[in-house]
Order: structure tokens, then C-alpha cells, then sequence
């Protein structure tokens, strides 16, 4: 049976974040990419593959503030130049992954996407779908959308992925970040978070300090909270291999979490 994979690369770990223009941490994001090949090449899963904005997207978004929606004549320039950012990094991110023979085809979800309120209304995964069918792996990021009552707000990775849990049943969800899990307030991995202990120790959840516009570890949680049944896992993107050897079915180093 072909599993399907919903994986997740923050932008943390494929650009470089504290720089004055967007760039691309080249050598991390062509390591990743050589992993996902050599994780995909059996032939035995199907993948999803969703990265954060990082750099071309974080700082942009802070300044103009378009995060919390349209209220100013420059925010439309703004929300446009937001786009065209990331849809360079997207086409980057894709043109490496087809350097390793991978069939990644971008996917700009704010061109379907409807927000209200912050949250996402509707997106069309039925080309997702049909992409995973041709066996192509839709390559998405996360983005500023269109809000019905603010006029723009982020939808963001997080959301996406639980989003497309929700229509194409995944079989696992894998978030490769820039720490080795979630880690506790004395920095030690809680290598597991079930319904059970969520509430009661997600006040220990210890946050990494950098310049990001879509929430925190916490965040991130909660997004899964609705996706019963389903693991997903947080591992750390920057550390050798951990990508590869999780996509083939191996136990890594990081967090497991189901509810």
C-alpha cells in the first residue's frame, strides 16, 4: 500500500532569516532536497510537500503589518510584493527538488484560497489531489491570502497541512524544523504529546526567538488538535539525514504527537 505524507520544511531552515534582503540558505536546502529524493525512491509513498516563507516572507509581512489585513492604500502593493517573494523562493525550492529527478510541481494555494477571520474557508485541493495521482508531488508554501473580513491575512503552512489532512487522509505528517522537537521550559525533548498531558504542559512549551508571523510551538500543536488519530512528527530539519530516514519508515530523534 502507497502511504501518502504530508511533509512540512520551515522556512527557518531553507533560507537564512537574520539577513536585510531574502535569501536562500543554499546549502541546507540542497541537503534537504537530496534527502527527500533518497527517502522517495522506492516508489512507496506519495508526497505533499509544504515550506514556510522564511526569509522572503516573515520580515516583509512584520513591517507592513499585512498580517492583520488591509487597512492602508500601500498594504495592496504590499500584499502583492509578498507574493511574487514567495513564489521565487517556491519555484527555487522546486527547481532543486527536479535537480534530484523529483516531479515537484508548485502550488500557489492563494490562488484558490478563501480566509475569514484568519482561518481558511476553502482551497481547491482537488487538483492536489489529482497531482498526487499523476504522480507529481504538489509543492505548497505558506502564504498572505485573501480574507473576507479583513482582506488579507497569512495562511500559513500550519494551516495548510491540516487542512489537506482533513480532505486527502494522510497517513503521517512530518514538521522539520529548526529544533530537535518540542522541547520543555529546561530545553529537554518531550518526545511524545497525546490529548491526555496537552493542556497540562503546554505552558512548559519552550519558543525559539525568531522573527515569525504564524505562531508559535503551541500554535503549531493546536492546529493538530483536530486531526485524531493521525502521528505527526517534529524533527529537526537542520541535523543530517533525520528527513531521509523518517520518510522511509525509520524512528528519528523528535516528538511524536497523536491525538
Amino acid at each position: 500500500m502507497t502511504e501518502l505524507i504530508l511533509l512540512k520544511i520551515g522556512g527557518s531552515i531553507i533560507t537564512e532569516k537574520d539577513v536585510s534582503e531574502p535569501k536562500i540558505n543554499t546549502k541546507n536546502l540542497r541537503r534537504i532536497c537530496k534527502e527527500i529524493a533518497e527517502g522517495y525512491e522506492d516508489g512507496s509513498i506519495k508526497l505533499i510537500i509544504v515550506h514556510g516563507a522564511g526569509s522572503y516572507g516573515h520580515p516583509i509581512v512584520k513591517r507592513t503589518g499585512i498580517h492583520e489585513g488591509i487597512t492602508r492604500p500601500e498594504q495592496v502593493l504590499s500584499f502583492a510584493q509578498t507574493q511574487v517573494l514567495q513564489n521565487i523562493l517556491n519555484s527555487e525550492v522546486c527547481q532543486v527538488l527536479q535537480e534530484f529527478h523529483l516531479p515537484a510541481i508548485p502550488v500557489q494555494p492563494s490562488a484558490s484560497a478563501i480566509m475569514e477571520k484568519k482561518r481558511i474557508l476553502s482551497l481547491n485541493f482537488e487538483v492536489i489531489r489529482d497531482f498526487l495521482e499523476l504522480s507529481l508531488i504538489p509543492v505548497l508554501f505558506g502564504v498572505p491570502a485573501f480574507d473576507k473580513t479583513q482582506k488579507c491575512s497569512i495562511l500559513s503552512g500550519d494551516q495548510l497541512i491540516v487542512f489537506l489532512a482533513r480532505k486527502l487522509n494522510p497517513q503521517k505528517i512530518i514538521f522539520a524544523t529548526n529544533v530537535d522537537g518540542i522541547l520543555g521550559k529546561d530545553q529537554q525533548l518531550i518526545e511524545k504529546i497525546t490529548s491526555d498531558d496537552f493542556e497540562s504542559i503546554q505552558d512548559s512549551f519552550y519558543e525559539t526567538s525568531y522573527d515569525d508571523v504564524t505562531g508559535s510551538m503551541a500554535g503549531k500543536i493546536s492546529e493538530l488538535k483536530s486531526l485524531t488519530g493521525l502521528k505527526s512528527y517534529i524533527i529537526n530539519g537542520n541535523k543530517n539525514d533525520l528527513i531521509r530516514n523518517i520518510l522511509k519508515g525509520k524512528n528519528v530523534r523528535g516528538t511524536v504527537i497523536e491525538f
